[in-house]
């Protein structure tokens, strides 16, 4: 694999990610659409190890779980000094959501800070698959 010119820093690869920090909540109200947004999302770019610094934007209409919100915030601080590409990072919270919750709709999106010039927004979507 090629390497970054200039400096780089060390970071940890995807095992640092913390599914198991997950928790749910039991639900059995109405069908209705959840929104969850964080703009403090952020992990390292595996092939430079600077930071990829962006927005995640879930919804979901659950089935009888709802994520309970503290371990969401845990999980997302575990992706930190985490190396995953941001595509990567997209995919991961869906499938980790989706074991999780197995919601009738699910929707993960990120939105990643302008780097060099270029945004990069990722969007999974249940219904779309």
């Amino acid at each position: 694999m090629p390497e970054a010119e200039g400096k780089t820093f060390e970071f940890q690869d995807e095992s640092a990610i913390r599914a198991d920090f997950l928790e749910t909540i039991d639900y059995a109200g109405n069908p209705q659409e959840i929104t969850y947004e964080t703009d403090e999302f952020s992990a390292v770019c595996p092939f430079s190890g600077l930071p990829d610094i962006g927005t995640v934007i879930i919804v979901y209409v659950p089935d009888r779980r709802l994520v309970e919100l503290k371990s969401l915030k845990y999980y997302f601080v575990s992706f930190r000094n985490a190396g995953i590409y941001q595509e990567a990072a997209t995919d991961r919270i869906y499938r980790d959501l989706h074991a999780l919750l197995m919601p009738k709709r699910l929707m993960v999106k990120t939105v990643y800070n302008i780097r060099g010039g270029i945004g990069s927004t990722c969007v999974m979507d249940s219904e779309t698959m």
